[in-house]
Parts: structure tokens; C-alpha cells; sequence
């Protein structure tokens, strides 16, 4: 079968390209994309080529297909794996494999290390190792945007998950925030930090009573409240504060007098700035655990603590680069029980945007940008859907459907794209 694919090849060397797929295999898998989600780390893979860590060294002679956060439908299952999965089950895939056989050893993953998968394509070929490490996962919700964005969602529940605190006089570690404890997510009205939020605000059972997100972008501040909106939150028993730091005296101060003086239990910093990291640091209660969420280009990247607070306040700090398995199949779950990862969806095109995009992508505002492979398309603003409905029917009718979901993407929307876009590839 012929599929077409973004291709790297080297640093900022993305090709839009049609070739065709081996047949598979026995213990391989046939399947459709339908939607990739374009994540931050794709732009440092695009960047970096062969030097990333992921990406095989023969890159520039066996281009890999780019995008991990996708997913779509299976149509050609091998015997191998025929009484687990059929044609037409929808997938989502954890591409954290950790495989010690494939192309760059254990950090192998598709959309980084992989010749016939990856998330910008419109056919792919499972490999054996993806189901060997349970990393082909069914989706049974509604749509495919959900399942895409179950990656980028699985890794902020890694993020809670990997928080920990200890009992006076135990030296045990207790793994998780803190329950009913005071939270801070500090540039957290990005596209991940708005995950965060979504996730918090929807836990069942271990959530905080105060959640405090920082920004200092007013615009993006209010966009996030307008979606998650404080009332909801009280509804769950949590006390939602967006805070704009950038309008503070004395942002630490003031910060800690929202926790009641006492400082926070878990403080989890979306951003790689050296500032931001120390104000973590400095607003942590005792025991406090500070997560750093955010990977940083630079390897020489540093920040100051404080190492008195370490020995005698009990400061714990971890980083946390990814979800498991469990995160993902967890990040599904909770999305079948009614969380909608839209809010983190600002942009939408399609297959052709792939490469500008991936290679531009510090340099474009706004949150996730959900790739639809089978289409032809621009990337575009859901904000500019009204403006272009004025000369074409399609966006119109679309920003009419994203209207009557507070602005955001949907299932709907989705839907009518999938049926109705003019370059349809069926």
C-alpha cells in the first residue's frame, strides 16, 4: 500500500513524500492515521536530526516518519496478534517503547526512530515490538482527536504521579501529591499546563483543595479560565486561582499568602526559565515537592535552590519527561468518563502543514496543533474559522459548530471536517 509521510532526513530536513509500505508481516499490523497531534518534542527532533537521542544515525539514508501524539484505525492485523486486535478498532500508541532491539536501542519510539510509522502519515506499519510492549492501545471514545492528545495528557498524570512526599521520622516516600494539599502550577496556561489542569480538575480521587496556576500572559490567563473555569472547580471541591505573576510586587510573597503563608505541597514549573524554577523553589511548603515538568534545549541548563530547605524543610525535587503504559491507558479511561482534551486545540491542518509547522513551532502562538493526515490544508486558527466562513462554506460551517462548544474543537467539528473537507483522502 502507498502512504504518504513527512520524512526527516536531517536537521530542519522534513519531507512531504509518497512511497510505498512492505506488506506486513505476521506479527505486524496495517493501519490508518487519522489525526497527529504536533508536540514540542518533534520540533527538537526536526532540529537536532541525527544528534537527538532517539533518531538513528542513518537518518539521511532511512528517513523516519515524524509525529508521535497520533491516532486512527487498524485495517490489516497479522496472525500473530489476530486474537487481540481487528480491522477497525481504533488505536492510540504509547511511543515511549523502551525496546532494547530496535533502531537506537531503548530509547526507540515511532515518530522519532522508525522508517514505517509515525504520526504525519496517512498509512503506517505497526512493528511487532509496539504490541510486544503493550503500546498499542484500543480507544472505544468518541472521535480520534481525544486518542491523539491521550500522549501529551499521559504525561502530566506521569507528572502526579511521580510527585512524592514523606511522615516525620519516616524516611518511606509516599508517591503522589498530596491529597486535599495546596497546589501551584507555575506557567501552566500552556498546552501542557492546561492538560494539567484538565486532569486535576477531573481526578476522582487524589486532587487538591487549592489549585493556584501562573502565567504572565493575561490573553492566555484568561483564555485558560474561560475553559476551565473556576466555578467547575469549586464544583470539585477545588479553590482555582489564575494568578498573573507579571503584575506582582513581590510574586513569591504573594504567592505563598494565597496558600495561607505556609507555602505549597506540590509545585509543578511548565516552563524552562531559571526564574520560574527558583520561584518554585521558594514557594514550597515543608515537605514540599517540586516537579520540573519542562525539558530544556540547553544541557547546561541551571537554576539555584535552596539546599538549607533540603536538609531541614524536607524539599524534595524530581523531573518527569513522559507517561508509561498505565499513564496512557489511564489518560484514555478518564477521557471515556467525559474529559475533553480540546481546550488544548487552537490550530487545525492538514498533512502539507507538517513540515513548516514542525520546524516553526516556538515561533507560533497559541496551543496544540492537531494535524488531520488525510487532508490538504493550511495550518489554521479556530479563532480565524469566522473570518475565512465569510468566503468559504466549509469554515463557516465550522466556526458555527466550534461556536456552540465555547470556541473549541470537538467531535462535531472533527466529524464535519473528516466528511465534508474538499481533499478528503477516504
Amino acid at each position: 500500500m502507498k502512504t504518504r509521510a513527512v520524512r526527516l532526513y536531517g536537521k530542519k530536513d522534513l519531507r512531504l513524500e509518497e512511497f510505498e509500505l512492505p506488506a506486513i508481516k505476521d506479527d505486524e499490523i496495517l493501519a490508518k492515521v487519522v489525526c497527529d497531534s504536533i508536540c514540542m518534542s518533534s520540533y527538537k527532533a526536526a532540529s537536532q536530526g541525527a544528534d537527538h537521542k532517539r533518531v538513528p544515525d542513518d537518518v539521511h539514508e532511512n528517513p523516519i516518519i515524524i509525529g508521535h501524539e497520533f491516532a486512527g484505525e487498524l485495517l490489516e492485523v497479522g496472525s500473530k496478534w489476530a486474537s487481540k486486535f481487528k480491522a477497525g478498532d481504533k488505536f492510540s500508541i504509547q511511543p515511549a517503547l523502551y525496546y532494547e532491539n530496535g533502531p537506537v536501542g531503548v530509547l526507540s519510539a515511532p515518530g522519532y526512530s522508525y522508517r514505517y510509522i509515525g504520526g504525519d502519515a496517512t498509512y503506517v506499519v505497526i512493528p511487532n515490538e509496539v504490541m510486544e510492549q503493550d503500546c498499542l492501545l484500543i480507544y472505544n471514545g468518541e472521535g480520534y482527536y481525544p486518542a491523539s492528545l491521550a500522549e501529551p495528557l499521559s504525561c502530566v498524570i506521569g507528572a502526579m504521579h511521580a510527585n512524592y512526599h514523606t511522615t516525620p521520622g519516616s524516611y518511606v516516600h509516599t508517591m503522589e501529591i498530596v491529597p486535599d494539599g495546596k497546589m501551584a502550577i507555575l506557567a501552566g496556561v500552556g498546552p501542557m499546563g492546561l492538560a494539567a489542569i484538565n486532569f486535576v480538575l477531573h481526578r476522582e480521587e487524589i486532587k487538591p483543595s487549592l489549585l493556584v496556576v501562573t502565567d504572565i500572559d493575561q490573553n492566555r490567563l484568561d483564555r485558560a479560565a474561560s475553559i476551565y473555569t473556576v466555578e467547575f472547580a469549586a464544583s470539585r471541591g477545588i479553590d482555582l486561582r489564575y494568578v498573573n505573576t507579571g503584575k506582582m510586587e513581590n510574586p513569591v510573597e504573594e504567592l505563598k499568602t494565597i496558600a495561607g503563608g505556609t507555602g505549597y505541597d506540590d509545585v509543578f514549573v511548565f516552563a524552562p526559565v531559571k526564574s520560574v524554577i527558583e520561584q518554585g523553589d521558594q514557594i514550597l511548603g515543608f515537605d514540599g515537592c517540586l516537579n520540573f515538568f519542562a525539558g530544556p534545549d540547553n544541557p547546561k541548563f541551571t537554576a539555584e535552590m535552596n539546599f538549607y530547605n533540603v536538609h531541614y524543610a524536607y524539599t524534595h525535587v524530581v523531573g518527569t519527561s513522559g507517561g508509561n503504559n498505565d499513564d496512557m491507558k489511564e489518560a484514555l479511561d478518564i477521557m471515556g468518563k467525559g474529559l475533553d482534551p480540546a481546550g488544548l486545540v487552537t490550530h487545525i491542518g492538514g498533512l502539507d502543514a507538517v513540515a513548516d509547522t514542525t520546524n516553526n513551532l516556538p515561533n507560533i502562538s497559541g496551543g496544540k496543533k492537531l494535524i488531520y493526515t488525510h487532508i490538504e490544508m493550511p495550518l489554521t486558527a479556530i479563532s480565524d474559522f469566522e473570518k475565512l466562513g465569510e468566503k468559504d462554506e466549509l469554515f463557516k460551517n465550522l466556526a458555527e459548530i466550534c461556536k456552540c462548544h465555547k470556541g473549541l474543537w470537538s467531535v462535531e467539528a472533527e466529524t464535519y471536517l473528516l466528511e465534508n473537507h474538499p481533499t478528503i483522502n477516504k
